[in-house]
């Protein structure tokens, strides 16, 4: 047993599982902003919705900068790592695929949509092709990773940095003039403001190869290659800044943008295209959400702590992440439901301003404790339960 746990990341388990409980703390506060006909409610929520959701928005990233230090560059062939990821990712992406499109909105039309996307009920399932297509590029750069120095890497990761600010350089350039595209699932996409090569017949602009998640594989390289054994107090020095800068950025850039559209009127009326427009500073490839990243797995570098609640909990845990995430959204839809209509909703709730962050907490602590529970028991049937949750 001590054998196998010295062989084992641990500080990465105690990371995964912090990140699915980030990732529902997202989901959890998203009723209380996106929504058909009023988005916020009441001024408090705007504050409530920007705390949650700006402290966890470092949660998909985490799973990123994990599997770069787990995978990149490769341990084993590129057929063999392909293999291991398959067998892991896909059954229960099909499985849980299949699952969302007969229980939510017209089975018939999910299935047709999923020729083209994922079912737009189930939007978290958005991180699977993301993480396949981060899958795919590993085994092409892994070369160029083995050999790459520190000022290599740092110049690229930084480089990828950069592009984090390129949103506000589009809003700045197009001023008032935001137009949106709307997708079959009535998701809004700001239409993109073209930037150095990008054109109406181009969308591949000098920096696309090296922004979008890529800076996280960068990071996750960066941190095993240089950064292995930084001393815990000088990772702790420079984790607290980072994190706080970044939430700042987070936490101040949502309320000032949907303060400056509300002016003053409550609630706020409006449909999702407009809620799209406060989420530029919670994006995952914004500076503010790098920043949190970099500070938690920082802080989370140097945890040791592999006894008993480790042992029992972190590690059954951290092993079926990836079923918590796909199945999470089932049971969370569920019971914000439940909480907002047991509590009522905003400042004429049951316990006033107190109504937005209780019904966002307990919506947060029985999703986590119930799909965690179901997720390693399915975990544990024979053949059956990896199948499901991977």
């Amino acid at each position: 047993m001590e054998v196998r746990q010295q062989s084992r990341e641990v500080w990465i388990d105690w990371m995964r599982v912090t990140a699915c409980f980030l990732v529902m703390m997202v989901h959890s506060s998203e009723p209380f902003y996106l929504g058909a006909g009023n988005l916020v409610l009441t001024r408090p929520d705007i504050f409530w919705v920007s705390f949650f959701d700006s402290l966890a928005r470092s949660c998909v990233p985490l799973f990123v900068v994990a599997s770069s230090y787990l995978q990149f560059p490769l341990h084993y062939s590129t057929g063999e790592f392909f293999r291991r990821r398959v067998v892991r990712i896909l059954p229960p992406f099909f499985f849980w695929t299949v699952f969302y499109a007969l229980v939510w909105g017209e089975p018939l039309q999910n299935f047709k949509d999923l020729l083209l996307n994922f079912n737009y009920a189930a939007g978290h399932l958005w991180f699977v092709y993301m993480l396949l297509g981060i899958y795919m590029l590993m085994p092409l750069l892994s070369p160029w990773a083995e050999k790459a120095g520190r000022r290599e890497v740092g110049f690229f990761l930084f480089v990828s940095v950069l592009t984090t600010c390129l949103p506000y350089v589009r809003e700045l350039a197009a001023g008032d003039n935001v137009a949106f595209i709307i997708g079959p699932g009535g998701i809004p996409m700001p239409a993109l403001y073209p930037l150095w090569g990008e054109a109406s017949w181009n969308y591949f602009g000098i920096f696309y190869y090296l922004s979008g998640f890529v800076m996280y594989v960068l990071l996750g390289l960066y941190l095993r290659k240089f950064m292995s054994d930084i001393p815990s107090g000088k990772a702790f020095r420079i984790a607290v800044p980072c994190w706080l800068a970044g939430f700042a950025i987070c936490f101040s850039g949502f309320i000032a943008r949907v303060t400056a559209t509300a002016g003053g009127v409550y609630p706020i009326p409006g449909d999702c295209p407009l809620a799209a427009t406060w989420e530029t500073p919670w994006s995952y490839v914004s500076p503010g959400v790098f920043l949190m990243t970099l500070g938690v797995v920082l802080a989370f570098r140097n945890i040791r702590s592999d006894g008993r609640f480790y042992r029992k909990v972190i590690l059954p845990l951290s092993g079926a992440g990836y079923g918590m995430y796909l199945c999470h959204m089932f049971f969370l839809s569920r019971f914000s439901s439940v909480f907002r209509t047991a509590l009522g909703t905003g400042t004429e709730g049951c316990i006033g301003i107190w109504t937005t962050p209780a019904e966002i907490l307990l919506t947060l602590l029985c999703t986590f404790t119930c799909t965690a529970v179901v997720s390693v028991l399915i975990r544990r049937i024979p053949r059956v339960g990896n199948f499901i949750m991977g």
